[in-house]
């Protein structure tokens, strides 16, 4: 999904690959986070309904919520 995105505006790469952390606070408390994709858009070369942004979104979406069991 990547691709698409590097070859809008090659900047992109810097935000590239996605990426989730998991950590615990202090608590104990487990917390996924990640960047929105959107933030892509923020590119001069990227649209904001760019299709690879929404798709990008998904797997996030599909991958943290497996990983958080949901």
């Amino acid at each position: 999904m990547g691709t698409p995105a590097m070859q809008d505006d090659i900047e992109a790469g810097l935000l590239l690959p996605l990426r989730v952390l998991v950590y615990s606070d202090a608590e104990g408390q487990t917390w996924l986070a990640y960047a929105d994709p959107a933030e892509l858009s923020a590119l001069d070369g990227i649209a904001e309904d760019a299709p690879y942004i929404a798709m990008m979104q998904g797997a996030l979406k599909k991958l943290t919520g497996a990983a958080a069991g949901m």
